[in-house]
C-alpha cells in the first residue's frame, strides 16, 4: 500500500513540474532570423544574356607579291601599332623593276624635250613657208606621242613603287600578334594567300550576346533615348570584367531559337577580356525611381504566388502576398502594397510558420541596388 502511494506521489509531482509556468518545456524559444526594412530606391532595370568576346578587328597579314621572306620583325604575342614592320620580302627584284622604269622615263623625257624644240623650229619655218604643213603636223604628232609615253612611264613608276612597298609587310591596325605561321627563308606567293600572322585588335573589344526576342521593343525604345550601358561579368562568378555601351542590335531574329543577337563595345583598357571568352552581359535598359525594394532573399514562392514574412510589433511573423516588379542583382522591386518601413524576414524562413516568434540577429536595412 505504501509502495503504491509513493508511486502516485511521484507521478503527481512529475505532472506538476511539466505544467509549471516557469518550465523550459512550456516556453517556445524565439527563432533567430535576419530582417530587412522595405525602402524606396532607384532601381536599375536590366536584362542579362550570355555572350562571347570577339576582337573588334582581325587582320591576316599576307604577301601581296611573290618573294623570299628575308626576316620577321615581330615577337609572337606582342602589341603592334599601325605601320609597325612585321616582315621583309626580298626587295631586289622589285627595286630593279623600279630602276628600269625610272630610266625609261628619263629617256622618254629627253626625246620629248628634243621633239618639242624641233616642233618650235618647224612652226617658225612653216610661217615663212620654209617647211611644209605636213612636216609641222608630223612633228606635233611626235610630241604628243612622247608626252603619252612619259605619262605611261609615270604610271609604271607608281606601280613599281607599290610593288616594292608590298615587300615590306606592315601592321594596318593596333592589336596583338598571334602565332607566326611562316619562317624566314620561305617563298611567299601572293596567289597562295599564305598568312604570316594574324593580328587581333582587343582595345576596344566587342562582345556578341543574345537575348530573347521579346526584349526587342523595350531595347529599341531605350536606344532611342540614348546609349545603353553594358556591363560584362565572368561566365562563372560575378567579377566585373568591363563596362561599355551597346553598339547595335542585329537586323534579324534567329527563327530556330527565338533569340536576338546584340553587340556591345568595351574599351578593355586592362585587357581583362580576350577573344573567344564566354561572359555574361548585363544591359541597363532604364532606371525606375522611388520603387519599394527589399532583398531578393526575402521573397518566398508558393502555389498562390510570391509572399514574404512580415514582422509584427510583437516580434511575430505573418505571411503577406507581394507582387514583383523586377528581380535582379539581389534586389526585389515590388509593386505597391506594403508601406515604407515594413520589416520583413530576409533569412531563416525555413523554420517559420504563421505566428512564430522571432529574434532578429541583425539590423540590416534592405540591400541597395547595384
Amino acid at each position: 500500500m505504501a509502495h503504491r502511494l509513493s508511486a502516485r506521489i511521484r507521478l503527481l509531482l512529475l505532472l506538476l513540474a511539466v505544467a509549471a509556468p516557469g518550465s523550459a518545456a512550456a516556453q517556445v524559444a524565439p527563432i533567430p532570423v535576419e530582417i530587412a526594412t522595405l525602402r524606396l530606391a532607384d532601381v536599375p532595370i536590366t536584362v542579362e544574356g550570355i555572350g562571347t568576346v570577339q576582337a573588334a578587328n582581325t587582320v591576316s597579314i599576307r604577301a601581296q607579291v611573290d618573294g623570299i621572306l628575308q626576316e620577321v620583325r615581330f615577337r609572337e604575342g606582342e602589341r603592334v601599332r599601325p605601320g609597325d614592320v612585321l616582315g621583309q620580302i626580298d626587295p631586289r627584284p622589285y627595286q630593279a623593276v623600279l630602276d628600269q622604269v625610272l630610266a625609261r622615263k628619263a629617256q622618254d623625257e629627253a626625246q620629248l624635250q628634243n621633239a618639242q624644240l624641233n616642233l618650235q623650229r618647224f612652226a617658225t619655218l612653216a610661217r615663212d613657208d620654209f617647211a611644209s604643213r605636213q612636216q609641222l603636223t608630223n612633228q606635233q604628232a611626235m610630241v604628243a606621242q612622247l608626252q603619252a609615253q612619259v605619262q605611261g612611264d609615270e604610271a609604271a613608276i607608281s606601280q613599281a613603287r607599290v610593288q616594292l612597298g608590298f615587300t615590306t609587310l606592315t601592321s594596318p591596325t593596333d592589336g596583338i600578334t598571334g602565332i607566326r605561321q611562316v619562317s624566314p627563308g620561305n617563298l611567299l606567293r601572293a596567289a597562295e594567300a599564305t598568312t604570316l600572322v594574324v593580328i587581333t585588335q582587343i582595345q576596344p573589344i566587342d562582345v556578341i550576346f543574345t537575348l530573347p526576342a521579346g526584349n526587342l521593343t523595350e531595347i529599341r525604345q531605350a536606344m532611342a533615348r540614348g546609349a545603353l550601358e553594358a556591363t560584362v561579368f565572368e561566365r562563372q562568378g560575378d567579377r566585373t570584367l568591363g563596362e561599355g555601351t551597346l553598339l547595335l542590335v542585329d537586323n534579324e531574329i534567329d527563327p530556330s531559337t527565338g533569340q536576338l543577337r546584340l553587340k556591345a563595345r568595351l574599351p578593355n583598357a586592362d585587357g581583362a577580356l580576350w577573344p573567344g571568352q564566354f561572359v555574361t552581359v548585363r544591359l541597363l535598359v532604364r532606371t525606375d525611381a522611388g520603387v519599394p525594394t527589399i532583398p531578393s532573399s526575402a521573397i518566398q514562392r508558393g502555389p498562390d504566388g510570391y509572399w514574404v514574412y512580415v514582422v509584427g510589433s510583437e516580434a511575430t511573423v505573418t505571411p503577406h502576398p507581394v507582387r514583383l516588379r523586377h528581380l535582379a542583382g539581389g534586389i526585389a522591386a515590388l509593386e505597391d502594397g506594403l508601406p515604407v518601413g515594413t520589416r520583413v524576414v530576409s533569412a531563416g524562413q525555413y523554420r517559420l510558420q504563421p505566428g512564430s516568434r522571432i529574434l532578429a540577429t541583425n539590423s540590416a536595412p534592405a540591400a541597395r541596388p547595384e
